[in-house]
């Protein structure tokens, strides 16, 4: 499929994203469509932001240009709330939640490998990256079941250990947001703190959130087909196709092995299910719209699967690209296949 301009830019695919149960009431830690929600709506995607002292000072700012943005049913950030080479201090945590409670918009965040995942770095702080998990889960995941920012309520993995997984439904489309890491899912040694290899303790997280996952896409899908819903939007951390890493990956597949099961499945599921999939992620900086699973992509020869053509890729920019943040339209309960959802990016004031 050819590339589609900015402004008008609409998928041919929503991304397997988690709804919840179909159910008439918003239960406490559920939520569907209601009868009036039939009207297009408008939801905000940042990431990667803020980055350094610089961008720190004006986050507030930015903040307030997307509250400024009333149309908004909720914004996302998808993870990295600081650079890879700062301290991954408690203090700096509280500082960022107490940013992300000035939202005036309803918040759904997953966290980052830079706040965690890399914190066993020296100029992090040589954390344990499983202790600053646990942090971010107390600091930014302590009422499960309920956004950031304004509430609204969301499904989640909170059963598993997981608040930060969460699942929704907005006029028949379809959300989840995953924590899938950068840093090849967290399989990279913590070679901060003497490590050469990954620990047991590191690959039992890795395969206990890699397992919830999977389960949340394939209940997103399958709950999205049972409602006969119009698309599906996965929103995760990772760069799966991080067009960076694709002479390393090509050469080395196991580059990107934490990745694999989670592509396959959202293949899968993708192939699957009657309308388009949407994939938002950050962690590589530079916006970007296409297909990377597409027939004859090199990713597919990386990962060993089978295409998927209605498959859409957005990368919302981030770092020093980090200077607007991308607003996504979801057309009215009328519009269904490609036309459900289009996007652009909305510069900041400052």
């Amino acid at each position: 499929m050819p590339s589609k301009t900015l402004k008008t830019t609409t998928a041919a695919a929503v991304l397997a994203l988690g709804f919840l149960a179909s159910q008439p009431a918003i239960a406490a830690n559920n939520t569907s469509d209601s009868a009036s929600s039939n009207e297009a709506f408008t939801f905000g995607v940042i990431g990667d932001i803020p980055y350094g002292a610089a961008e720190i000072a004006k986050f507030p700012s930015r903040i307030q240009d997307i509250n400024a943005d009333s149309a908004l049913k909720f914004v996302t950030h998808v993870g990295d709330i600081k650079n890879g080479s700062s301290v991954c201090s408690d203090e700096y945590f509280a500082n960022i939640r107490s940013q992300f409670d000035t939202f005036e918009h309803p918040l759904v965040f997953t966290p980052g490998d830079n706040e965690w995942v890399d914190c066993h770095r020296t100029n992090n702080g040589a954390y344990n990256p499983l202790e600053r998990l646990d942090k971010l889960r107390e600091v930014f995941f302590d009422e499960p079941g309920k956004t950031l920012g304004v509430t609204m309520p969301v499904k989640t993995q909170e059963n598993l250990g997981l608040p930060e997984n969460v699942r929704f439904t907005q006029n028949r489309v379809a959300f989840s947001v995953v924590n899938v890491q950068g840093s090849n899912n967290s399989l990279l040694p913590w070679s901060g703190l003497g490590e050469t290899a990954p620990t047991p303790e590191q690959l039992a997280e890795v395969e206990h959130r890699t397992d919830a996952v999977l389960d949340q896409i394939r209940e997103t899908f399958s709950g999205a087909a049972r409602r006969n819903d119009r698309a599906v939007v996965l929103m995760t951390q990772a760069d799966m196709f991080d067009p960076s890493l694709l002479a390393e990956a090509t050469a080395n597949p196991e580059t990107v092995s934490g990745f694999r099961e989670i592509v396959a499945a959202i293949i899968e599921e993708t192939n699957r299910f009657d309308g388009p999939v949407y994939l938002i992620n950050g962690d590589s900086h530079v916006f970007a719209e296409n297909q990377p699973l597409a027939e004859g992509s090199p990713w597919l020869e990386v990962y060993g699967q089978p295409a998927a053509d209605d498959l859409q890729r957005i990368t919302v920019d981030g770092s020093a690209n980090a200077t607007k943040y991308v607003r996504f339209t979801v057309a009215g309960n009328s519009s269904d296949g490609d036309d459900v959802l289009s996007w652009e990016k909305v510069p900041f004031s400052q």
